[in-house]
């Protein structure tokens, strides 16, 4: 394996793990909300943070790279500020594939917090204790299971990422080319043996987060 196929997969690595642990804190209380509130605003936040599950990532790439970029609204906005534009950088790797892979974080922690009930926080709430302390040691050691599964799919999710972070952060080798990128670069230069250890590995990942996945549940493992 080569050197430019070992950058891509600690670039893909670093990406990944960065927007696991960002989406696990952003994605709580999203899930925790949306699990708990009454408001007319649940169906349309919902639907807006499960978009990526239906929209083809080329889309979202294609308007977040319009909204990034010099002439976008954000893009523009940033520009005033002397901030660095997102197109084709690792930032704005990281920016895609937070909201590409929302969904596969938001929705098991919202699931666990669902099933959890409201009698935990309820006898917690009888014991005064506040809303944030039986959040903590209530809510989250309940939703573990729901966490752990988040982590697991955002992270593998973020790992197979090709065409919103193509778009958004093109190919440029070291910078934003990650392992999906790579892969079509060697088929596209027809080396066809480098693309298949690198494919290969790809399929071999995703069959391990599975049998994890799967396998987890089957045991109980994650809600002890």
């Amino acid at each position: 394996m080569d050197s430019a196929s070992l950058t891509a997969i600690w670039l893909t690595c670093k990406l990944a793990t960065l927007v696991t642990l960002l989406l696990l804190v952003i994605g709580a209380p999203i899930a925790w909300w949306l699990a708990n509130t009454r408001s007319r605003l649940k169906g349309p936040i919902g639907a807006i943070v499960s978009l990526p599950l239906v929209l083809p990532p080329t889309v979202l790439g294609f308007y977040l790279l319009l909204a990034f970029g010099p002439n976008g609204v954000i893009g523009g906005l940033m520009d005033r500020f002397g901030m660095q534009r997102l197109p084709f950088t690792f930032a704005g790797l990281v920016v895609a594939s937070l909201l590409y892979s929302m969904p596969f974080v938001v929705q098991p922690i919202q699931n666990a917090f669902e099933s959890m009930g409201k009698r935990p926080m309820e006898v917690a709430a009888s014991l005064r204790a506040t809303p944030w302390d039986a959040f903590f040691t209530v809510a989250l050691p309940l939703a573990r299971p729901g966490f752990v599964t988040a982590a697991i799919l955002g992270f593998a999710h973020t790992v197979g990422e090709f065409g919103v972070v193509l778009m958004m952060g093109g190919n440029i080798p070291g910078k934003t080319q990650v392992l999906s990128v790579k892969i079509f670069d060697y088929v596209e230069n027809t080396q066809y043996e480098k693309a298949h250890w690198l494919a290969g590995g790809m399929v071999l990942f995703s069959f391990l987060v599975l049998l994890l996945l799967y396998g987890g549940r089957k045991r109980g493992t994650w809600s002890r």
